[in-house]
């Protein structure tokens, strides 16, 4: 008998061991979690391991288990990691510190992932991407698409010509050894034909493709050569115009321009075409970056003044100078001009609504990075989901062409897009309920980033600008 009291007390004793053992790396615990996919919210605790949701638990259920951090989550709700889908780094080799210096402000704002739309600064991308995947750089997780590609003379440095198909394998095999994330295409000099031919044989090799459409292009032509996202509305407005077989003909004539088409596709804007466009992109699965923060700013910059912006003392002077070609081009343009643009812009906001109403995916995305004037890294993601809500989007909308759509974009749902068991654990804890009010997603309380746990004052102290951070 004494034998066997002597075995129970070792196996409780081992018991009580395996107990008090640190088996997590970090717990959070009391939080309210929300179902980005049906906006239900529950009391659960959150048990990350490795960098992954290892278990998801009832908050009703006691802890029993000790991890070597324990984050009391009561009274802040949590989301995934918020996706910027469309950013740029870029400005040339003056401007890569400058560059680098927006992964603190993407991290300080819960922007936990940011798919970077091309640009001239391929090699530093991939050695950020690279450092922060191994945790050796404080930043988002970085999908690039590297240099765009573009015609001959391209408007944007470092793009890669397409001038004739041997150049398209060139192109993408280029891309491909570089070790991009999706294809980006560009419309300033490429030839029509050419770039759906770069679409298509992108699209056999696997690769995701999005771009910039050449208005010379029809917008179901587009669609059917494996497109995978359409960026800005601009292409998608062309595709809603029940003349555009004869304003596509005008374009490839050389009788006006990009510009010069936009009015005549906005007077001729069919609901019936535009509904078998919206259709179209959605039995086919294609995305669509609205775009609408910086829409709003390039459409004001004659009369909005923004020397107090707060973010504007974080700009690197470098940076702060790229914004002067923009600038220059509003406050010289014409009065007609002024107003056309301002109406563009809030067609678009309608054009947003119906294209969200209609079922097709849209992506949040700033277009921040130099050269877009006063569309500042991080804060705009959060910017970007006010105006969709703005629109007539619901708040739950809104925040599913966040991180939601921008992982199933990018074919990485099974890592990334909602709070499971198995997925990356990119998390921002909130201070209010973002589905009551999306201005709540800027009152983060903490960002948690795989295994990395960070306060946005303390990143807002260390830049002295506490004003950037709103609690």
């Amino acid at each position: 008998m004494k034998n066997i009291l002597s075995f129970l007390s070792l196996v409780l004793l081992f018991v009580a061991c395996q107990e008090n053992k640190v088996s997590y790396d970090i717990i959070i615990k009391n939080g309210s979690v929300i179902d980005i996919e049906t906006g239900n919210i529950s009391q659960q605790h959150i048990y990350i391991t490795n960098g992954r949701i290892t278990k998801l638990e009832s908050a009703s259920e006691e802890i029993t288990t000790k991890a070597t951090q324990t984050i009391n989550a009561s009274g802040k709700y949590i989301l995934p990691g918020f996706w910027d889908n469309h950013v740029h780094f870029r400005g040339g080799d003056s401007l890569i510190k400058a560059n680098k210096a927006f992964l603190k402000l993407f991290i300080m704002n819960g922007v936990t992932t940011v798919r970077d739309a091309g640009g001239d600064l391929a090699i530093p991308v991939l050695d950020w991407r690279k450092q922060i995947n191994e945790d050796k750089l404080i930043g988002p997780t970085i999908f690039t698409s590297g240099p765009k590609l573009d015609g001959a003379n391209a408007t944007w440095a470092g793009s890669l010509p397409v001038e004739n198909e041997e150049d398209i394998t060139i192109a993408l095999d280029s891309v491909q050894e570089l070790g991009v994330d999706f294809v980006k295409l560009y419309d300033s000099r490429i030839d029509g034909d050419l770039y759906l031919k770069t679409v298509e044989e992108a699209t056999k090799r696997g690769l995701i493709t999005s771009g910039h459409m050449p208005f010379t292009v029809m917008f179901e032509d587009n669609i059917n050569s494996g497109i995978g996202t359409i960026e800005h509305l601009y292409f998608v407005l062309k595709g809603c115009s029940s003349q555009e077989a004869s304003i596509t003909n005008s374009i490839r004539n050389k009788e006006f321009g990009f510009w010069g088409s936009m009015e005549k596709l906005m007077a001729t804007y069919s609901d019936s075409t535009a509904q078998k466009t919206f259709t179209s992109l959605k039995e086919n699965n294609r995305f669509v970056v609205p775009t609408l923060h910086i829409g709003d700013v390039l459409s004001y910059l004659d009369e909005v003044n923004h020397e107090n912006d707060v973010y504007l003392k974080l700009m690197d002077k470098g940076v702060i100078k790229t914004y002067e070609g923009r600038i220059n081009r509003a406050l010289n343009a014409s009065e007609k001009a002024r107003s056309d643009r301002k109406e563009l812009n809030t067609f678009f906001k309608a054009l947003t609504k119906s294209l969200n109403d209609a079922g097709v995916k849209l992506l949040a995305g700033s277009d921040s990075g130099a050269y877009n004037s006063y569309t500042y890294p991080g804060i705009s993601m959060h910017k970007e989901l006010e105006a969709m809500v703005k629109v007539g989007m619901s708040q739950l909308e809104a925040l599913q062409t966040s991180a939601y759509n921008g992982a199933e974009f990018l074919r990485k749902s099974t890592d990334y897009g909602t709070i499971s068991e198995g997925k990356i654990s990119d998390l921002v804890l909130l201070n209010d309920n973002p589905l009551e009010d999306i201005t709540n997603t800027r009152k983060i309380d903490l960002v948690i980033k795989g295994l990395q746990v960070s306060d946005p004052k303390r990143i807002a102290e260390e830049l002295n600008c506490l004003d950037c951070i709103k609690k």
